[in-house]
This record gives structure tokens, C-alpha cells and sequence, in this order.
């Protein structure tokens, strides 16, 4: 006998579907940012043994010596706020091609940057290595800035990756650049701070 249509049972609604644990655009985009912080890091370290390997000569002042690496680190500075302008300056017209060229250029001259810089500052640690020499003098001094300086280099690098990673994803174009800008006055500002710091020691050696 057929049932009424009124006393039909009820049908169960389907089970909604979960999200994938793993979406495929956020896992590219991990791998990418992984990637790109790693390859920065054996740069780093390539052009730290590679610092290690040119006979070069320190520069003395009275309270010590300043490292010429420090130079060539300020002149890589320089040349990452060039490039990070350029990529500011392609976004907005819309060349994605000469952005992310670019975006990876800052990135490799980031990890020279690190390379250079670390080496700097292991020569200019005190040579004694005793607890006076590491406490006092100008060389003491011009190292906590420094090594401050590099930690906040270390997250301009991170945020510069990141910024990479969205503009290989087409998140950025000539209406939406926000991140891009805040990425590059980031570098920029880290480049007025390392000038300051070279004046600091500038002026406590004469």
C-alpha cells in the first residue's frame, strides 16, 4: 500500500563537506615561502665563507678596527632599496614580469647582505674573547647595534619573502600594492638605521 504523501519519512540532509586539512593554494604557498627563506640562508652562508676567503684589510681607528665587509654590506643595503623601489614602481604599472624580477633580486642581495654582515661582525668581535674586551671599547658598541640591526633584518627578509610568495600567487597589481610599499619603506628604514649606525662609530672613533 502506498503511503500518504504526508507520511513520507523525511529525507536526511547530506553531510556538508569539510574543507580539505591541507588546501592546495596555502600548501603551495608554504612550500614557496619555505623555499625562498631557505635559498636565502645558503646564499647567506655562501657568501659568508666566501667573505671569509678574500684577504682584505681592516680599516684601524684608536679604539680598534672597522671591518671593510661592513662596506660592502652598506653598498648591498643600498642596492635592496633600489631594487625594492623598482618593484614598487613596476607594480604600478602593472608589469608583473619586472615586479617579481625584482622582488627576487632583493631577495638575493638580502642573503649577501646576511652573509656579509655576519662575517663583519665575527671579525669585529674582540679577539682575546675575554670579558673586558667584550665589554667595553667602541668595537663592543658598534656590535649590539649591528647585531640588533640584523634581527630586524632577518624579519625584513621573512616579510620581503612573503611578499614574494603573493606576488607569485597575483595578489598584488596597479590598484592593490599595499604590501609591497610597506615591505620597501621597511628596507628603506633599515638602511637609514645602519647609515646612523655608521655614524655612531664614526664619531665615538675619531
Amino acid at each position: 500500500m502506498a503511503i500518504p504523501f504526508g507520511d513520507q519519512p523525511m529525507s536526511r540532509p547530506a553531510p556538508a563537506r569539510l574543507p580539505a586539512r591541507h588546501a592546495g593554494g596555502q600548501t603551495l604557498a608554504a612550500r614557496r615561502f619555505f623555499g625562498l627563506v631557505m635559498s636565502v640562508l645558503l646564499l647567506s652562508i655562501a657568501a659568508w665563507w666566501l667573505t671569509s676567503l678574500i684577504p682584505v684589510q681592516q680599516i684601524d681607528t684608536p679604539d680598534g678596527y672597522f671591518p671593510v665587509a661592513f662596506w660592502v654590506s652598506s653598498l648591498l643595503l643600498f642596492a635592496g632599496s633600489i631594487m625594492m623601489a623598482r618593484a614598487v614602481n613596476f607594480v604600478r604599472l602593472e608589469r608583473q614580469m619586472p615586479f617579481r624580477r625584482s622582488l627576487f633580486g632583493a631577495l638575493a642581495i638580502g642573503g649577501l647582505f646576511w652573509g656579509v654582515q655576519t662575517y663583519g661582525l665575527w671579525v669585529l668581535m674582540p679577539h682575546d674573547r675575554s670579558a673586558e674586551a667584550a665589554q667595553s671599547g667602541v668595537n663592543a658598541f658598534v656590535v649590539m647595534l649591528a647585531t640588533v640591526h640584523g634581527m630586524h633584518f632577518v624579519v625584513a627578509v621573512l616579510f620581503l619573502s612573503y611578499v614574494t610568495v603573493r606576488a607569485l600567487a597575483d595578489r598584488y597589481d596597479h590598484e592593490y600594492y599595499w604590501g609591497v610599499t610597506v615591505c620597501a619603506w621597511f628596507w628603506h628604514a633599515l638602511g637609514i638605521l645602519w647609515i646612523g649606525i655608521l655614524a655612531i662609530f664614526a664619531i665615538a672613533a675619531a
